[in-house]
């Protein structure tokens, strides 16, 4: 066996999991993304998804899918900056960039992609990089392609921030990258605290939006527009995936930066346009998110409701301030097997563990929508309790 070949096999971690009957990930769902979705022929109530605001299953959000299929036909067959550029793109960046107050949208095929891709394009040698130790994935992967030098801060920790902002020339470039919502636990960066350090280190400030658009703020706007800062964050990212109902991502900043990152970000550059159907999606249903802030209230109420439940019966949540409600279980074979468990009562949730949290924080991940019911919650609530008492959990 060739040398390569042979590190890679010695991972077995989730063959020793399949062979306890307890491995939870790729579950095959034959059903479109609701409150209740179809698992190997039964119905499961889903509580691990992003739909924040239940949009995936909109009529007028697959009607505008269909139609742009009809109208441009299934892909782009090339990158923006060459052919794969279309009209319902620039409407869907007109339309962002007047949503956020924002000179410029740049559209990408992937969230993932408009925070791994950003970062080292917009820093290099001399630069230096400021991110949260919890930050999502994509800013990590951008962090550790960047030329900048980096550091690390402690998770919500501006007084740790503010010492390394100290260690950099005033006069340098310096970028500070943070989750608006951490994804996994569900609290919140404190978005003024933020901009005040960045304004007074004259670094620029990067948020991520991906767990905060339809959530927070004015008719959706995010956890910047919550903190009445939206105009002072120099650079928004979101995704398209979460409240959105589609999938891809956007970078939201001044003209300035947006024209150099369109004529510099490489998997901008060298990845396929966002597909017309995806991007008629997300069109239709930013419309529907500004023309219905019901569903937004609709969420914090069943949110509330929620978090409330799991508070009344002792679980362990942290410092949650959103639809995300982690329940700490602190053990990997457990939370795998308590994922199991739970599907297997008619409860889907999503396992957290290392590396999207420390390796003695993992968690199920319970997250809710806009169209979720109190009995619905009721319902898995009520398996979860029993299952952690269980497992001697609680």
């Amino acid at each position: 066996m060739k040398p390569l070949r042979k590190k890679l096999a010695q991972y077995t971690a989730p063959q020793e999991a399949k062979a306890k009957g307890i491995y939870p990930y790729f579950t095959p769902i034959s059903s479109e993304q609701n409150t209740e979705v179809l698992v190997n022929g039964r119905k499961v109530l889903m509580f691990g998804s992003n739909s924040y605001l239940g949009l995936t299953n909109h009529p007028k959000i697959k009607e505008a899918a269909k139609a742009a299929i009809d109208k441009y036909g299934s892909g782009c067959a090339g990158s923006p900056f060459l052919n794969g550029t279309l009209d319902i793109h620039i409407q869907l960046q007109d339309e962002l960039a007047e949503f956020l107050g924002k000179d410029g949208v740049m559209l990408f095929s992937a969230g993932f992609q408009a925070n791994s891709g950003t970062i080292p394009c917009v820093t290099g040698r001399n630069d230096f990089v400021f991110y949260d130790e919890r930050d999502h994935a994509s800013i990590m992967e951008g962090k550790q392609i960047t030329f900048a030098t980096t550091y690390k801060y402690k998770h919500l920790n501006f007084d740790d921030l503010e010492r390394l902002l100290q260690k950099c020339p005033l006069d340098a470039s310096k970028l500070v990258v943070t989750d608006g919502v951490f994804s996994m636990e569900g609290d919140v960066a404190d978005i003024n605290r933020l901009v005040q350090l960045c304004d007074q280190y004259q670094a620029t400030l990067m948020v991520d939006e991906a767990h905060g658009l339809g959530v927070f703020g004015a008719e959706g706007r995010g956890t910047c527009d919550h903190f009445q800062q939206l105009q002072n964050v120099d650079i928004v990212m979101g995704t398209f995936s979460k409240s959105l109902a589609s999938v891809g991502g956007f970078i939201a900043s001044d003209a300035d930066t947006i024209n150099w990152m369109k004529h510099n970000v490489r998997p901008y550059i060298f990845t396929a346009s966002i597909s017309p159907a995806s991007t008629a999606s997300v069109l239709a249903a930013l419309h529907i998110m500004r023309s219905e802030p019901e569903r937004q209230q609709a969420l914090w109420n069943i949110t509330n409701y929620a978090m409330k439940c799991f508070s009344d019966l002792g679980f362990e949540i942290g410092n949650t301030q959103t639809p995300i409600i982690p329940l700490f279980i602190r053990d990997q074979d457990k939370t795998f097997l308590l994922t199991h468990m739970l599907l297997e009562q008619g409860v889907f949730v999503t396992p957290v563990i290392a590396p999207a949290v420390q390796s003695e924080d993992t968690l199920i991940r319970v997250a809710l929508m806009a169209t979720h019911t109190r009995e619905q919650v009721d319902y898995a609530v009520d398996k979860i309790y029993t299952s952690f008492k269980k497992l001697e959990i609680l």
